[in-house]
């Protein structure tokens, strides 16, 4: 029995979420009923982190064990062919037994789209915030520059368990333009719950200078809240879970290592 990593990518529109939750449509139900058909057995797969209702992925990391005598490519075709048009494998490799997609994380990267509009775009919408008037990109980027480094992010996202850490390293942040479209990248070595959506919308919010540099800094480095709301889902992507060459330890805290941006 062969243990497999694959990435999976999929529109998150039409999911609530990744995790399974009930009888609800999730990632990670539609995913493990194609594997039970054929013929895996375990009880749950295991994943990189868990995306939230309508947040897509380029780069989310499952993996299980399956006895597969046909081969790699034909295990990504059988999947594929049995997956809804919304979710798709997109590579696969072979890793040693002990290793979780979660805890062996070295870093998470998101992406957030913003298109710039006066008029909504409902082929934009899909999968990018609108906004209008025109958003600085320097001063998105000055603001999106202080986040950099370990801080406590409790002002951005909060963490799962009562009383757990909300200290993240972010270790990029930088926005830039393709296509017509602003886009946030932002890597950490994991993220609170709803920390990049948060992110997002604060620094828009900075931006338009409704929240000061005093403000932000504050938030950054002493924690203090700032205006409430959330960048919608929509325009949100996790792109890519990062391994290191030799897998390191799982000592510290599990929770740290949890993902819900």
């Amino acid at each position: 029995m062969a243990r497999y990593q694959l990435r999976l990518a999929y529109d998150g529109t039409q999911f609530f979420g990744f995790q399974r939750q009930g009888n609800t449509r999730t990632v990670q139900s539609v995913f493990e009923t194609v594997l039970r058909e054929l013929g895996w057995q375990e009880e749950a797969i295991l994943f990189a982190g868990r995306t939230d209702t309508g947040v897509h992925a380029a780069g989310q990391v499952v993996v299980f064990s399956l006895e597969w005598p046909h081969g790699d490519e034909k295990l990504i075709k059988a999947i594929n062919a049995k997956l809804p048009e919304d979710a798709a494998v997109r590579e696969i490799h072979r890793v040693a037994a002990d290793f979780h997609p979660r805890y062996d994380a070295a870093s998470r990267s998101y992406l957030y789209r913003i298109y710039q509009h006066p008029q909504r775009d409902p082929l934009a919408d899909r999968f990018a915030w609108q906004q209008w008037p025109m958003l600085d990109l320097e001063r998105l980027n000055h603001g999106a520059s202080l986040l950099i480094g370990k801080h406590d992010f409790a002002a951005f996202g909060r963490a799962m368990k009562p009383g757990a850490s909300t200290f993240r390293e972010v270790r990029q942040s930088h926005w830039g333009e393709e296509n017509g479209q602003l886009q946030y990248f932002i890597e950490a070595n994991a993220f609170l719950y709803h920390m990049v959506r948060r992110s997002v919308y604060v620094l828009v919010q900075f931006a338009r200078g409704k929240i000061s540099e005093v403000e932000l800094c504050k938030g950054i480095e002493e924690a203090i809240p700032m205006k409430p709301g959330l960048a919608p889902a929509r325009g949100l992507s996790l792109i890519e879970v990062s391994y290191p060459l030799q897998k390191s330890s799982r000592k510290g805290d599990e929770e740290i290592l949890d993902n819900i941006a």
